[in-house]
């Protein structure tokens, strides 16, 4: 049952969390994650019952969201109001989902103090809400004269604690995905689009590249040629060369790397004008990714330089 929400008498170092699952499970996982950072879990609500509670009154610094169903309007409305929140700064959020929802949380998120994770394990869920606790909890004020000095002294105790906290938490932890892994299955690309224009370089020859750089994965670690926005601009590329729309989903699986890593890549390639974020014309709770025609440009050139020097296109 879920517990009701309690607003904490003092907001001191210890960060409050409220917690919404829909599941025992997960929220048994992220009261975990809560006891790892030295956090206070405030209250936990089902989805169907969490938007009666974030109201003004409630004071918490996250919310810490597990999410394994598809809860339609509920899920939408609940998703609206934590993207309203991180605008106006009240609280700061991680969200955590399967891949089969990646697309339509990703679809309503967009500010910087939302963290979503894909199937994330117990070190990525702690270390994102150690992040935002932390983030949330400083502030320019705090900073100066011997108090200032004394609560810098505390987080950085507080931070050396958490670092301990996850490297417990690590042992036995594996990655949910292994890099370069199908273990999620291919996302369906929605329709076809007339292909911007001819580019010097096929899509098969793009293709080929790729083909080549999991190849490799069969004779090293991949982890030793991790390069996610490599594999993301080259998957973008062929997809743009073919007139494809790509799912948020279907590029985490192109990244190669655990979905978790490659959501955080497309925000970091987002927000340096590298990738396009498109609204689904079919579906609006579902967005593509393109590349930037600045992009598409320079990987087009170097495809040419390197064609025209006559060297053999690196994997």
């Amino acid at each position: 049952m879920p517990h009701s929400l309690s607003v904490p008498e003092e907001r001191g170092l210890s960060p409050s969390v409220l917690i919404v699952s829909d599941s025992q499970n997960g929220e048994d996982q992220c009261r975990s994650s809560v006891d790892a950072i030295g956090g206070r879990v405030i209250g936990v609500e089902r989805p169907e019952g969490a938007r009666r509670q974030i109201d003004e009154k409630i004071v918490f610094d996250v919310a810490l969201v597990d999410l394994n169903e598809d809860h339609g309007p509920q899920l939408d409305e609940l998703l609206q109001d934590i993207e309203r929140a991180a605008r106006a700064g009240r609280y700061r959020s991680v969200i955590s989902v399967p891949i089969e929802l990646v697309d339509i949380v990703d679809a309503h998120i967009e500010h910087p103090d939302i963290a979503l994770l894909c199937a994330p394990g117990q070190v990525d869920r702690a270390a994102a809400l150690g992040l935002a606790t932390a983030g949330h909890r400083l502030t320019l004020r705090d900073i100066g004269g011997e108090r200032g000095n004394a609560r810098l002294r505390r987080l950085s105790e507080e931070a050396a604690r958490i670092a301990s906290a996850l490297a417990d938490l690590s042992h036995g932890d594996a990655p949910s995905v292994a890099p370069g892994g199908n273990a999620l299955g291919e996302a369906p690309f929605a329709f076809h689009a007339e292909p911007v224009r001819t580019y010097r370089l096929g899509a098969e020859d793009i293709r080929a590249i790729i083909r080549m750089r999991r190849s490799r994965d069969r004779f090293f670690d991949a982890e030793l040629f991790a390069d996610p926005a490599w594999d993301m601009l080259l998957d973008l590329m062929a997809a743009r060369i073919e007139g494809r729309q790509v799912a948020v989903s279907s590029l985490c699986i192109a990244a190669a790397v655990p979905p978790t890593t490659a959501l955080r890549w497309i925000r970091t390639m987002t927000d340096r004008g590298l990738f396009v974020r498109r609204s689904d014309p079919r579906d609006g709770r579902r967005i593509f990714i393109d590349l930037a025609d600045e992009a598409a440009e320079a990987l087009d050139r170097w495809f040419a330089e390197v064609h025209d020097n006559g060297d053999v296109l690196p994997s």
